[in-house]
Formats: structure tokens, sequence, C-alpha cells
């Protein structure tokens, strides 16, 4: 007997108050990295580059000019996070036409900060999650973490057909800044971070329903791919101050060259007949290289570039901010949710039948 299908339910997204201009960042970074800027004129090109022109954080750009500790960090983390968890949470079950008190099971995704106790039960008393509700937290997929983390809310849901299952992404980026870390080792992957990176949320609900008559996007196969001694591409380090960007700069390349072999298996394993592509955006020039690597035109991942032009990289919200916005010019048909992170991981999603 095959399993109901998982449909989801309503897609929402939320970003924190404070606009980042990309001009203004660009300044705030020369005099930050005054030395590395002096030793590579070109890094100033990273902004003009990045395919950004805004991004939000939750935090105002003067913050970011005073050193913070790990508690300081975490402290903003839990503030800024809870309040975005709260803000997509919400935004969801009204789209999807359900109360809190009818989340069955809730996934929060994060990477950006540790919680303990997790979002979902700091949030649980405010949003009004009934006391039975499964809570699955989940850490350290990186920028993959949105699509790995519909997967993972998919085969929940499967598994309990009839129940609701909240998956909730969150990443505050912005919070991993590094001012003290002024030293030509890092400066380089540093000054790229505070071009790339911006704050955000999403979050989704699913249901598993025999009747395949409920309107949403059906997920279907899921899988991932993780290539062997790639621990080093992207990453966090960790010291007393806090997280720290691991990010290599031969990312583009690779992926150019070595994603295309597990895309075409994906789409073969899924049986899917010329599927569009949604992807994360990691960066302008990851973008061209996933069209590279896809056979795609040149400029075909247009929402992607329109996401990362007005919220930067969020990392693992992020491809779900693309998806909603595919979904309400009209995104039909079979399609693959596609993102890449720390491992190195491809994460693929099936979807199909795909309603605004």
């Amino acid at each position: 007997m095959m399993p109901p299908p998982v449909t989801m339910l309503s897609l929402a997204t939320a970003v924190p108050p404070y606009i980042l201009d990309q001009a203004e960042v660009a300044d705030f970074a020369r005099r930050i990295y005054a030395k590395p800027f002096e030793r590579f004129p070109n890094l100033a090109d990273v902004f003009v580059n990045a395919g950004i022109e805004e991004r939000r954080s939750v935090r105002p750009i003067e913050w970011f000019d005073a050193p913070h500790d790990w508690s300081e960090r975490t402290e903003a983390f839990l503030d800024g996070a809870g309040a975005l968890f709260v803000a997509a949470a919400r935004k969801a079950l009204d789209s999807a036409g359900i109360t809190a008190r009818d989340v069955d099971t809730i996934v929060t995704v994060s990477s950006t900060g540790i919680a303990t106790p997790s979002l979902e039960a700091r949030a649980s008393h405010e949003i009004g999650f009934k006391p039975s509700a499964a809570r699955v937290p989940v850490f350290g997929l990186g920028c993959a973490g949105g699509v790995t983390g519909l997967s993972l809310g998919a085969r929940l849901a499967r598994a309990e057909p009839g129940k609701n299952v909240l998956v909730v992404v969150v990443e505050l980026c912005t919070l991993a800044f590094r001012g003290d870390r002024n030293d030509m080792t890092n400066a380089k992957a540093d000054v790229i971070s505070t071009a790339l990176f911006g704050d955000g949320a999403a979050a989704v609900v699913l249901r598993a329903e025999a009747d395949d008559k409920t309107e949403g996007a059906q997920i279907g196969l899921a899988a991932e791919h993780t290539w062997p001694g790639t621990l080093d591409i992207m990453g966090w380090t960790v010291d007393p101050a806090g997280f720290g960007v691991l990010l290599k700069r031969s990312l583009p390349k690779f992926v150019e060259e070595r994603l295309a072999a597990p895309a075409r298996r994906f789409v073969k394993a899924a049986k899917m007949v010329a599927p569009q592509f949604v992807c994360h955006p990691g960066g302008a020039r990851v973008l061209d290289s996933i069209e590279t690597a896809l056979e795609l035109q040149n400029g075909t991942l247009r929402d992607e570039r329109e996401v990362l032009k007005h919220h930067g990289n969020m990392s693992a919200p992020t491809v779900l901010f693309v998806l909603e916005r595919a979904l309400k010019r009209g995104l039909r048909g079979p399609t693959v949710l596609a993102a890449l992170g720390p491992g190195f991981t491809a994460t693929f999603v099936a979807l199909e039948g795909a309603n605004a």
C-alpha cells in the first residue's frame, strides 16, 4: 500500500526589522578590516559583485561596532531568533487555517546559535503549542537546512497521516560577524561573509492525507549526497568569542564541477521529466556555477537572484524564500528544491503540483 502524499499546506517567511544597506556595510567593512583592505584592495569588489543591495539583521549596524563575546551573541540569538520563530510560525499556521494547538510535531532548524531549551520550547507558551507536541530541534545543517528540514518534516508527516507538522527554519548569520579577527588568515572569509549574509526565518505546515485533492505542493522523494574529504569547504570554527565562518574560495568551482552528477541521479530516481530547479542562492558566483553545472541558460535562476538582491544569503531559510516567490508567481509542475551545505553536502527534495 502506497503511503499518502505529503502536502505543503502553507509556506511563510519573516525578517527582522533592521535593514543593512550594502553600500553602508561596505564602508563599515573597510573601516573594520582596514589592514586586510590595504593589503588586498580587490576585497572591495566583493560587495559590488555579490548581487546584493540590502539585507536584514536582528541588530542595527552600530551594534557590530563593539566587540561581543559568546554570551552576548547568544543573548542576541535567543532574542532575535525567538521573535522570528514566532512571526514565521504564526503566519504559516494562519495561512494553513490551523492553530498552534493543532500542531503535532515541530521541527526547528538552526545552525547560527545555541538554544537549550530549544527555540520551539521557548516559544511554546507564547504561540500556544499543546504540551503533547513532539519537538525535533536540528543543528548543523547550515545552508542545506531549509531543504533537509523540509525533507525531515515530510518524513515525519508521512509516518503519521493526518497529523500536522510545523517546520520552522531560523538563521541569524549576522551574529557571526567577527571584527576581532582582523588578521590575514581569516580576513578574506570574514569580509566575504560580511558582504553576503543576512537574517531571516521561514515556516512550513505539512500534512499527509489520503485525499490527494488537498491544495498545495506535494512533497516526493528526497536525497542527499555528501562528498568525502570536503569538511573544510564550509562551516563554523568555534572560539570563546563565538562562531567564525569557514568558507573556501574554491566553492563555486567545486559546485560547477561536482553538482551535476548527484543532481542527475536524483532526477532519475524521482522519475522526473525536465524538472524546474529552485535553488539556495549561496551567492552570485555560486548561482552562476549552479546554472553551468545543471546546464541551465544563464540567468535562469531569476527568483534566486531577486531573493539574494533583497535579503542576501540567510543560510537555511533562503531557499524557502525563493520557493515562496516562485509559488506566488505561479510555479507549476515537477520541481527540484536544492541546496548545498556543510559536509560538504547537496540535498534535494522533489515537489509536484505546486499551487500559488
